[in-house]
Order: structure tokens, then sequence, then C-alpha cells
């Protein structure tokens, strides 16, 4: 593209970053940002359709023989109330893009829009996914069941990262993101007065022994040098300081980017809370939901990613990431059907020494790195379908 192209382009980018921002949707919920996106498209001349309710599925059909490529993009907010001070922050009381999907969305937006006319030089076909629901239920299993994945030979996506310099392309190989699994547990004893607990069963004590041998699952059961992490992040109970509760409730997540240690977490979670119930004269209940897989990057595609984004035009610098994330990611069950590639864009404010991190009200990204994630993805779109 030449220079003017590519500013055009840019400030397109920005402008439909921000109007998403401003009008942050929850997962299912993205009603505005799904039109926005299937309008643009349509104007450039790009095959829509709806899938998984509000998400959409672009496809550009090559000139040329070549494989079939997909780029996804999530498009779906958080229940945040921002707190960032941009000047385009969000105009809907408690919610945010606090982790960038904004972007996601724009960048792979631009990337189409300008693609669209460049079909004599491509090669197979491009699919674009703009996925709903990535914070949750999960938006990647409907958009499989309608069929997205059908045909697809490679997958990849771009993450905003704001620990990387701007513009930075980060490629990890291998395990790139965790798996993240949910448990609730309800512990039931008998409720009393405080002066007398022997006439009772205080299920908080109980509830507090628990929460400290599950860190212990990380810390003592499970290979040091695989990573777990088991957080608790509700705890419920009681009525007031003189009544023992009879019953507390305990929530929580369990991440592992090994699948063969995943499979492990239920029973020892199960052996954990019934062993100090049962030590205590408690009933329990546990319910264990599995989530999302961990995102497993096919090396050999995040080889050719990386070659790609080293010849790419307006990608400043490459870097090879030593240490995945515990975050989730449901491009796993993508990436589980084909090859894929989770690829982190660096979008660090200069200044900023300790940047906000994803997830946090004051979450903020330097909008010149877009132009590096659009010509990263406008690259792979020319390459992936004549090389993988």
């Amino acid at each position: 593209m030449s220079g003017a192209a590519a500013d055009e382009l840019l400030a397109d980018v920005i402008r439909w970053r921000r109007e998403i921002h401003r009008r942050p949707e929850l997962g299912f919920e993205e009603v505005r940002t799904g039109a926005l996106v299937e309008s643009e498209l349509r104007k450039a001349g790009i095959e829509t359709s709806r899938v998984a309710n509000t998400g959409v599925l672009g496809v550009l059909q090559g000139a040329q023989a070549g494989k079939t490529i997909a780029l996804r993009a999530d498009m779906d907010a958080l229940p945040v109330t921002e707190r960032s001070d941009e000047p385009f922050s969000s105009e809907v009381p408690g919610l945010m893009h606090a982790c960038g999907h904004d972007a996601h969305t724009a960048m792979l937006l631009g990337a189409a829009v300008s693609l669209a006319g460049e079909r004599d030089r491509l090669a197979g076909t491009i699919k674009f996914f703009f996925q709903p629901a990535e914070e949750g239920p999960g938006g990647a299993k409907p958009m499989i069941e309608a069929g997205v994945m059908n045909g697809v030979d490679a997958v990849a996506m771009i993450h905003v990262w704001p620990t990387l310099p701007a513009g930075t392309i980060g490629i990890r190989r291998g395990p790139a993101t965790a798996s993240c699994d949910d448990f609730d547990i309800e512990i039931r004893g008998r409720g009393g007065h405080g002066g007398y607990p022997h006439l009772a069963v205080d299920t908080i004590p109980i509830a507090a022994e628990i929460v400290g041998a599950l860190q212990r699952i990380a810390s003592r059961e499970v290979d040091p040098l695989e990573s777990v992490v088991v957080t608790i992040g509700r705890i419920e109970g009681g009525y007031r300081r003189n009544v023992i509760a009879d019953v507390t409730k305990i929530s929580g997540t369990i991440r592992c980017l090994n699948e063969v240690v995943r499979a492990t977490m239920p029973e020892r979670l199960e052996r954990v809370v019934r062993g100090i119930s049962e030590a205590h004269r408690a009933e329990y209940t546990l319910n264990f939901e599995q989530g999302y897989p961990s995102v497993q990057n096919d090396v050999a595609l995040a080889d050719r990613i990386a070659n790609i984004a080293l010849a790419t035009a307006g990608v400043p610098a490459v870097t090879s990431l030593d240490r995945p994330t515990m975050g989730a990611e449901d491009f796993s069950y993508f990436a589980q059907l084909a090859p894929g590639c989770l690829i982190r864009l660096g979008v660090g404010r200069p200044g900023d020494a300790a940047p906000a991190m994803l997830h946090s009200p004051n979450f903020r990204l330097d909008e010149g790195a877009l132009t590096s994630g659009v010509a990263l993805l406008r690259a792979l779109a020319h390459r992936l379908p004549r090389e993988v």
C-alpha cells in the first residue's frame, strides 16, 4: 500500500476502534459492533454471514489457487467501569473494552477492507472471524458449530499486549495461554450461637482450611516445572458476628498449561474438599465446570509467521516470547482444529513505566501500534495461503 493509502486506512481503523470503545457490549450482545463490521465488509464487497448470534463471518476469495486461512478477532467488552481518562472513554456505565477487543476488531476490519481491493493478487480463501463472547461464556465453539472452520488450513489471531513496546510482534512457540476451569463449593454444617461452638458445625473455618489446602495442590502435588494456578475469587458465608455460619460458599478457577495435568485437577479438588469436610462433620457440594483449553501454538506456523513479520514493512521489531501467559483464550478451540497461532502485538505507551495490564479499568494502548497489526494481518493474508 502507498503511504497515503496506509495513512487513510489507519485513520479508519482508529475511528472504528474509538466508536466501538465508546459503546462496549458484553458477550452475545455485540449488536452494534457486529452491525458495524458487517456494514463495512459489505461495502468493501466481501461476502458476509451471521454466525453464533452476534458473530460475523467474512469470506474473501483470491483470484489464484491456494489454501484457506482464517484470521480471528474478538468483539466483546468486560463488566468494568472505565478509569482510563481517554477522551473516547466508554459511554456505557459499568462496561469497558479493558482487554483490547475493540482494537482487535478494528485491525481485522481494516485488513479485510483493504484486502478486498487486491483480490487479483490474493491466493486461496481468507476467512475473517469476528467472534462474540470471548470473555464468556465463549463464542468460539458456537462459531465452530456453525461450520466456520470447514476447510481451514491455518488460523491466526492478534492480541494486544501492554508490556511489549508499541508495534513489536511477539511470537510464542508451543503453549501460549493456560486452560481455565471454574469451580463452586458449598460447605454445609450446623448453625448456632457464637458462644457455643461445640454445639454447631462452623463452616467458615472449614472453608478457610479448604482454601489453604487447595493452594498446596500446586505447591506440593504437581511437578514444580509444570505451571498450575489455583485462584479463590469469592467466599460468601455468615450472618453476623455472634452467629456460626451453617453454609459457606467458595468459588474459584484452576489454570494449567499442560492438558495432562489439567485432567487430574477435578479428582484432586474433590479429594481435598471431601477429606476436610468429612474430618469436620460437614457436608459439601462441588461443581466443576471445564472451561477453555490452553492455546497451543503450532511451532511450524509460528516460525512461518515470525518470518513473515520480519519481512513486513510497518513492523518495527519481532521478538520470540520465552514464556506463556496464565490468562486463557477460547481461540484454543480454533487451534485444536487446524494449525493455529496466537500473536502478541505490543501496545505499550511511551512513558508508561508501569502500564495498566489487560482487564484493568486504567487500560490504555498506543493507537499508533495498530498500523503494525494491520500490516501483519495483510501480510498473512497474502502469504499464508501460498505457504501452509
